[in-house]
């Protein structure tokens, strides 16, 4: 009987310990498992995240939980709105109010990034835009919560009547605004509609589409490349009321099959910020069973970090106040629901438990309250 040469017998030992060591690797985490390991992680954490980022995380995880738990943050949320919003009509019966709060506006912009600085250059040859832009915000955050009424917000229409006069097509429609400020403009176009102030959807989306051509993309560098991007997110994002209804596959299939046929360049040259967006697009057209989501959803669960319990930023930053939007939106993109929960209503007696269903056509909703599918 030969027997068998030392060194052999420890290549053979060698190979063995290494299956032992791969079968004892734990599974791959799957999509709901990692969703559930970051909401686990900003749960826990919840109470000592910035008021603003306690809102955001809030609204959103109501949004697709509908569960009560997430009502007090937005109640909290809510009254301090309606305390500012007040405060902010009361002062346009002052002469001169708005022309110094945009000052005090753009005084206030950050400036520690090379695109924080660019976006303050450009917002400074605009005069009182970036006031109407925050002032455009929070009244559609009220009409949201069903707050913009004379009871919680009387004089209100005041305040829709300056946003009435001021010149956003403008500025909505401009090629370098687009190019810095893309994310921004979509939502500003949204939130007019919404109010019922101006519809310049249309002309922003046709200004986009202009400044933004697929011919183009050979030429933009990384940073106008994102900007691109994150604004065609939200004009998907915007127009579903963030969250709140789905949008229709037809209007939004421009963005959809752009997504789909650059989704390699966008998850290599953009931001889990980003691609997470482009892959919850995907899902508030109705179309989860689409080949982009499950490659964006495995992107990112490659990205998270179990150890901290969350997606890290580009640097590896795992500061959980400043990642809550970039794990929030993964939470959604990797567990979405059947369902979304509109508002929530936070007017007295008037909270509602509106369901907006999926259907199976893509983009087709049914709801209880008809605006919601306009």
């Amino acid at each position: 009987m030969r027997v068998p040469h030392p060194r052999w017998l420890w290549c053979w030992l060698l190979v063995l310990l290494a299956g032992c060591a791969l079968d004892a690797r734990p599974p791959a985490r799957s999509h709901e498992a990692v969703a559930a390991e970051i909401r686990a992680t900003y749960e826990q954490a919840l109470p000592t995240l910035s008021p603003g980022k306690q809102r955001h995380y809030a609204q959103r995880l109501y949004r697709i939980t509908g569960e009560a738990r997430y009502l007090p943050l937005n109640r909290e949320y809510g009254e301090r709105l309606i305390d500012e919003l007040r405060g902010e009509i009361a002062g346009h019966a002052q002469p001169g109010y708005v022309a110094r709060r945009a000052r005090e506006k753009l005084a206030g912009y950050p400036e520690r990034t090379a695109k924080q600085r660019r976006r303050k250059r450009m917002l400074g040859d605009w005069r009182e835009i970036l006031y109407a832009k925050g002032l455009a915000f929070d009244l559609t955050q009220a009409h949201y919560h069903g707050l913009l009424n004379d009871e919680a917000l009387p004089g209100y229409r005041r305040a829709l009547d300056y946003l009435a006069s001021v010149d956003f097509r403008a500025f909505l429609t401009d090629p370098e605004v687009l190019e810095v400020y893309a994310a921004q403009v979509a939502n500003l176009v949204y939130y007019l509609h919404d109010l019922g102030v101006a519809d310049l959807r249309e002309a922003t989306i046709a200004a986009f589409r202009e400044r933004f051509p697929p011919s183009r993309d050979a030429t933009l560098d990384n940073a106008v490349f994102r900007n691109k991007i994150y604004g065609m997110t939200h004009f998907v994002i915007a127009a579903s009321d963030y969250y709140q209804r789905p949008v229709s596959t037809e209007e939004f299939d421009w963005v959809l099959d752009y997504f789909a046929a650059n989704l390699e360049r966008i998850i290599d040259e953009t931001k889990e910020d980003i691609y997470t967006e482009v892959g919850i697009g995907f899902l508030l057209a109705g179309l989860e069973e689409a080949p982009a989501v499950t490659r964006l959803r495995d992107a990112l669960v490659a990205a998270y970090d179990p150890r901290a319990g969350m997606i890290p930023s580009e640097s590896g930053g795992t500061d959980l106040d400043r990642g809550e939007h970039r794990n929030v939106l993964a939470i959604m993109l990797l567990d979405w629901p059947p369902r979304l929960y509109p508002g929530p209503v936070l007017a007295p007696d008037q909270q509602v438990q509106t369901t907006v269903f999926f259907g199976k056509a893509a983009g087709i909703c049914g709801v209880s309250s008809a605006w919601m599918c306009r």
